[in-house]
């Protein structure tokens, strides 16, 4: 008889297939284990308590964003590409902060946008705007940092994505913004391609069993996605609170200088792991004597270069226009920075 059976998977295709930060969590304590005993405790105690205290804006986030994707209330965000370009700069940006997109959908959402002629400094504003602020790192933020916060970062997202927009549309016959994308670019994602203008959002989405599976779905997968990742910065909140002075955060990241917050953006623009992660990050931080305005700095920065942001750049536009992006970040973020050093 012939042998049919398929070969079984190898340990490096298996440990390929495992999520790498579900590893490194569980890595935390088990190194602890080994090399300090007696932190192992103290760091659990700290993220339990942590993920605790945030547990209901973690719920409300969710809830939120199920919510608008089970209604089909983000296909209204093609409006703010329509009409007179000035205020499709304004729009872009302003929905581009509260809008619940991740960053891979917005991936097939521009390059929808773009296929049918939208302005690329309205793209740009919601570009730059759209990964720093949506609904559930709000509530997150509020939960971690407080309120003022994440107002003040909400309002720092659209700034940003106004600045971008507006200074692409006063250059856009430059060298850098003609003919600006790729040609054949990457409209994929880990959210599928999609028209993102394609039907009327239906408010009472209980009503289609269809609605309510999507519900359903997102919901458990957002609680999955930020719990991995809040778990994750906890942890090395604890592990910072433990083995990094306080002195030294305050003596590096603790003035209210031009100099702390530029330092602190540039540190965020590579260093960044994921948006909802740096949340624990920065309130363990904060707590350990970093100013207020390398915060928001930090949190800015490392927000629009962050990996999944940045792909979604890259995977449209030539490096001419992706540089363009990158210098924006970092810019906005040191002003914002600074007056949010001002303002606190």
């Amino acid at each position: 008889m012939a042998e049919t059976s398929l070969p079984r998977p190898s340990f490096k295709s298996r440990l390929a297939g495992i999520d790498k930060v579900w590893l490194v969590i569980l890595s935390i304590p088990m190194v602890l284990a080994l090399v300090d005993t007696p932190a192992v405790a103290p760091t659990l105690e700290i993220a339990a308590k942590a993920i605790a205290q945030t547990g209901i804006f973690i719920v409300v986030a969710i809830s939120l964003v199920a919510y608008v994707k089970a209604t089909g209330a983000e296909n209204l965000l093609a409006k703010a590409f329509e009409g007179n370009p000035a205020k499709m700069v304004v729009m872009a940006a302003l929905l581009g902060g509260l809008s619940p997109f991740c960053s891979c959908e917005v991936i097939p959402f521009i390059a929808a946008l773009l296929a049918v002629g939208a302005p690329l400094a309205a793209v740009m504003a919601f570009w730059l705007a759209s990964p720093l602020m949506d609904p559930a790192m709000f509530t997150i933020t509020w939960g971690e940092i407080g309120l003022d916060f994440a107002i003040g970062k909400t309002i720092a997202a659209v700034g940003l994505g106004m600045m971008g927009g507006f200074l692409t549309m006063a250059f856009a016959r430059s060298a850098v913004f003609v003919d600006p994308l790729r040609e054949k670019p990457a409209v994929g994602g880990c959210c599928g391609v999609k028209k993102p203008f394609s039907a009327k959002p239906v408010w009472a989405f209980w009503t289609e069993g269809d609605r309510r599976e999507i519900f359903r779905a997102t919901w458990l997968e957002n609680a999955v996605f930020l719990f991995k990742w809040l778990l994750l910065a906890y942890l090395f909140e604890g592990l910072m609170l433990r083995y990094i002075p306080a002195e030294t955060i305050s003596t590096v990241l603790g003035g209210e200088g031009l100099g702390t917050v530029i330092l602190a953006a540039l540190v965020g623009m590579p260093a960044y792991l994921n948006g909802y992660a740096a949340v624990g990050l920065v309130g363990g931080l904060l707590e350990q004597g970093m100013s207020q305005g390398a915060a928001m700095a930090f949190v800015l920065a490392g927000g629009v270069s962050c990996i999944p942001a940045a792909i979604a750049v890259w995977a449209l536009v030539k490096p001419r226009v992706f540089a363009a992006y990158l210098a924006f970040a970092l810019t906005g973020s040191n002003v914002a920075g600074m007056l949010w050093t001002f303002a606190s």
